[in-house]
């Protein structure tokens, strides 16, 4: 059965959807057979990927007799298939407000015999959708901005999720994102968290809107693109997938 890794945060404007979609493609080129799952409205990821029109009504793959794989797209890079979302799932929290709350779950249990990995692009906030979410995933993947309030956050989900699941949780991995080294206050949270993977604030990122393309496509020897790596190595080492990069150098990640 595939792993789900749920890129998720409780706000927005934290890179969340360009993280997911680098690290989909690293799995992806990597040999993995990935699946990218948004359910975030915006639909920022098929743009990202270059696929603004895959969406028809993204509502409907929640529908109770709806069949998800329905909704699968391929993308423009081998073993990388795409759900794309849309406009159509922004009052998704009320949609779901009656159904099941294993409804995310079962969806995505019907998907992973056909994938090794699934990455979900979650809408930001704490309600009923990201309970959906901490039931289905089997990691967390929490972009954060080094800031206090972005620190306290994150513990209001780890509270959340001791509170809500106990021992049933799934992992997280916080990421630092938009990290400015210039700035003392950025330095110190990186330095506070050494273990955390830290991605700059890098305009090459910001260029993936332009270039609608994943960050390794042409900017793979990026400090950027070794950020990404350095989250791709320890999202396998969470995961227990015995695949474990461990050498950062100029030209990437170094097997191990």
């Amino acid at each position: 059965m595939g792993k789900v890794i749920a890129v998720y945060s409780m706000k927005g404007g934290v890179g969340k959807s360009s993280l997911a979609v680098n690290l989909a493609h690293g799995f992806a080129v990597s040999g993995k057979r990935t699946l990218i799952w948004d359910i975030d409205a915006q639909g920022a990821v098929a743009f990202l990927l270059g696929q603004s029109g895959a969406a028809a009504k993204a509502k409907k793959i929640f529908a109770r007799d709806a069949d998800p794989a329905d909704a699968i797209v391929p993308t423009n890079w081998p073993e990388l298939d795409l759900i794309a979302a849309d406009l159509s799932l922004r009052h998704l929290e009320s949609d779901l407000a009656d159904d099941k709350p294993k409804r995310l779950k079962k969806l995505l249990e019907s998907l992973s015999p056909d994938y090794d990995r699934i990455v979900v692009d979650c809408p930001p906030g704490l309600g009923g959708i990201s309970d959906q979410i901490f039931r289905a995933a089997d990691l967390l993947v929490v972009p954060l901005l080094p800031a206090p309030l972005a620190m306290r956050t994150l513990e209001q989900v780890r509270e959340h999720l001791e509170a809500e699941r106990g021992g049933k949780a799934p992992g997280i991995l916080p990421v630092l994102s938009m990290v400015d080294r210039r700035k003392a206050m950025h330095r110190e949270i990186v330095e506070a968290h050494p273990d955390w993977p830290a991605i700059p604030h890098a305009s090459v990122i910001e260029q993936m809107g332009l270039k609608q393309a994943p960050l390794a496509e042409f900017a793979g020897k990026s400090a950027a693109m070794l950020a990404v790596d350095n989250v791709l190595a320890r999202v396998e080492l969470m995961l227990g997938s015995g695949v474990w990069l461990t050498q950062a150098t100029d030209e990437g990640w170094v097997k191990g």
